[in-house]
Order: C-alpha cells, then structure tokens, then sequence
C-alpha cells in the first residue's frame, strides 16, 4: 500500500508540473530569453530564436526583414552594442497546443545613450516546431509619447 501511496504521490505531482507549464508559460519563456538574449548583445543566439521563416517588423527598420539571413542583418551592430531590453509589461493569447501570441511593452536602453529608456511596444507570434517553441512573426514599434 505504501508504493501505491507513494507512486501516485509522484504520478500527482509530475501532473502539477506539466499543468503549470502549458503553452503560454513555454511561448512566455522564449519571449523572456528573447529580452535576455538581446540584452547579452548575443546576435547569433537572438537569431536561433527566431524560426528559418520567420518575419522581423523592427522597431528601426524601413523594411520588412523575412528569414534568418534578414533578421540576422537587422540585428547586425547588436553584438558589442551595450544595448539592453527589458520587458515592462505583457500579455499572452493561447491560439492552440502549438500557437500564442504574447503582446506588451518593453523598454530599449543604449550605453552611448546613458541607458535612457527608449519605450517601445512589440508584437511576438510563436509556434511550436520541431519540439520547440520558436518565433515566427515579430513586430516593434515605438511607444507613442502619449500613453493612456
């Protein structure tokens, strides 16, 4: 009997965990390694964020950046930068098993620029591929100076 206690002890308890771990806490973690990663100046392990298809609507950019070789050229004068993200506010839409979007506010700050806040809003579309989760869509923008 006591196995059997303790066996469904364990089984309860590894269903707990899988529980909490759903798709927006698993899109919600790449969104956060995405913030950590940019704030490294790390443009290889940003770029491994993103799926091979992926489209870059950045906050800087004229242009519509699609695919891995575009994005990695958008995020060309990250390494070494000193720039740095922090996510300030956020939201999250499960779409399905293998589909969130997480929306919200972030902040851009530069060394050169004595880290005054650049405040920005982003759009991020995950997907589930291959086993993990990715980004497939990204947009930014900047935050209109008047904020309601």
């Amino acid at each position: 009997m006591k196995h059997l206690v303790l066996a469904l002890a364990i089984w309860l308890g590894a269903s707990a965990v899988a529980a909490v771990a759903g798709p927006a806490e698993e899109a919600n973690a790449v969104i956060d390694q995405w913030s950590v990663t940019y704030s490294a100046n790390d443009r290889d392990g940003l770029v491994g964020l993103y799926a091979s298809d992926a489209i870059l609507l950045g906050t800087t950019s004229p242009v519509i950046s699609e695919g891995i070789e575009a994005i990695r050229k958008y995020f060309q004068e990250l390494p070494g930068s000193g720039r740095k993200n922090t996510i300030v506010e956020r939201r999250t839409i499960v779409l399905s098993e293998t589909s969130v979007v997480g929306t919200g506010f972030y902040n851009f700050a530069r060394a050169a620029e004595n880290d005054t806040p650049r405040p920005s809003r982003f759009t991020m579309v995950l997907a589930r591929r291959e086993g993990r989760w990715m980004i497939v869509h990204h947009h930014s923008s900047p935050l209109s100076a008047v904020r309601q």
